[in-house]
């Protein structure tokens, strides 16, 4: 039934139980996930397939989790997360034609630079501040580039997403992740649209693990609701510098 052993699923139940604890609270989940995948013998298109699959439960459960607890409305960020989705998977479907090496040199900068944002920067709390784009301009912009991204490479995507929403949309941090959560979700969705098409999942492999992710996603974002800004700030600086720092060894 599983396209591994059961051994080998053990492993990759333990990494996406990891890898949704810590999307739920700052994103970078799939830095445990997708090696995990192809060191279980996926090539790296089926292993991007099914981490999106995977991903899908943990980042849904992470949303749903925060729209409990009164941090994002789902109905109201409905319109953003169908452009997420379309984005995504237009991301996806240009990877073979858009010119991604320049973007792979660039991202590591970019997240050390999103990394020294979030450390450095005074008054950065769970309180909202000044807005600086509408709510339709944001959704317009900022959403599609973010979305965009995510389908076409994906390392980061997450990081982007919540320097959008606390420089831009003037969230506090624990609403900004939230609503990251919900347009991670629908910018995995358009993702695995778009590489099904190419590279066919492990499909029971890809449910089980988001067996795990929901667990995971759980404990993670109920953690992230009690403590605030005072966890996600330096998991995020963490995750920013650590997924910097394999992206520059991977093209070294």
């Amino acid at each position: 039934m599983f396209e591994v052993s059961f051994e080998v699923l053990a492993l990759l139940l333990i990494a996406a139980g990891a890898a949704g604890f810590i999307d739920a609270i700052s994103g970078g989940g799939g830095l445990i996930t997708l090696p995990a995948l192809i060191m279980a013998g996926a090539n790296p298109l089926t292993a991007l397939a099914t981490n999106k699959i995977q991903g899908l439960f943990g980042a849904a459960t992470a949303a749903i989790s925060y729209a409990r607890g009164g941090h994002v409305d789902l109905r109201k960020q409905s319109t953003p997360a169908l452009i997420a989705f379309v984005a995504s998977l237009l991301g996806a479907l240009l990877v073979s034609v858009l010119p991604t090496d320049f973007i792979r040199w660039l991202l590591p900068v970019l997240l050390v630079g999103i990394a020294i944002f979030f450390a450095t920067k005074k008054g950065l709390n769970d309180e909202d501040r000044q807005q600086r784009l509408s709510p339709v301009l944001f959704s317009l912009t900022l959403v599609p580039l973010c979305a965009g991204y995510d389908g076409l490479l994906g390392p980061g995507a997450g990081s982007f997403y919540m320097l959008a929403f606390v420089s831009l949309a003037g969230f506090g941090v624990l609403k900004a992740t939230a609503h990251t959560k919900l347009l991670n979700f629908s910018s995995n969705a358009g993702a695995l649209v778009a590489f099904a098409v190419v590279a066919p999942p492990w499909l029971f492999t890809g449910l089980a693990m988001g067996a795990a992710q929901i667990i995971g996603a759980q404990l993670g974002a109920r953690l992230a609701q009690r403590i605030g800004a005072r966890l996600i700030k330096p998991l995020l600086v963490l995750i920013s510098l650590i997924l910097a720092a394999k992206l520059i060894w991977d093209m070294i």
